[in-house]
């Protein structure tokens, strides 16, 4: 019985390619693997160090300035009360002391006695004479209204209008001309100095009554 001739069949996967493995793997040779990147990393800690130490100057900082700051507002508080203190120190000698300066109205003012006019109601009245003198080149309204009595205790009074018989007159001054007469106010108390305004609207002339 003859065999059959298999010479010619090939193996079982003799025609395939074995999978390809790469070049010098598994051999001696093999080159080493690359170096893990460390700059990056070294890089990303500088930094974290470097924000970690900004931080702490900033607030180093902020404290040195906050200090400094609240020193400013105490020193600041401590002028404030300072200047205050001194206010109301200068305050009493700044009210005795008259304001007449060198403008075109010179004032003086005295004690008087009240004269009362048909129009008093029988209240006590408390009277100054006073003087005014247009020391200027314009002229100068003077009316019993543009004055104010103030008395010892600091209390303003206003100028009650005919209840004294000598009531200064209201006229208009001419440069060099001059005029007297009383103002009085409601009340008994001692007079300390009287203000005039010129028109309501000018300046001040205060002067002590003496």
């Amino acid at each position: 019985m003859t065999q059959p001739n298999h010479s010619n069949q090939q193996p079982p996967h003799m025609n395939q390619q074995p999978y390809p493995q790469p070049a010098g793997y598994g051999f001696p040779g093999t080159p080493p693997p690359p170096p893990r990147r460390r700059g990056r990393f070294l890089r990303s800690a500088g930094f974290g160090c470097a924000g970690v130490l900004g931080l702490v100057v900033v607030i180093a900082a902020l404290s040195a300035s906050g200090g400094d700051s609240d020193d400013g507002g105490n020193k600041a508080a401590g002028s404030s009360v300072s200047d205050s203190a001194g206010a109301k120190e200068k305050s009493p000698d700044a009210r005795k002391e008259p304001e007449q300066g060198g403008g075109p109205v010179q004032l003086t003012a005295e004690p008087a006695e009240f004269s009362e006019s048909i129009l008093a109601d029988g209240s006590h009245y408390t009277s100054v004479r006073v003087t005014v003198v247009n020391d200027g080149d314009d002229e100068v309204s003077v009316n019993p209204l543009y004055f104010t009595i103030t008395d010892t205790d600091g209390t303003k009074h206003t100028v009650e209008l005919g209840v004294d018989e000598e009531q200064i007159d209201t006229v208009d001054l001419a440069p060099g001309e001059n005029i007297s007469g009383t103002v009085t106010g409601k009340g008994t108390f001692t007079p300390q100095y009287v203000t005039y305004t010129d028109g309501l609207l000018g300046d001040p002339v205060r002067v002590n009554v003496s």
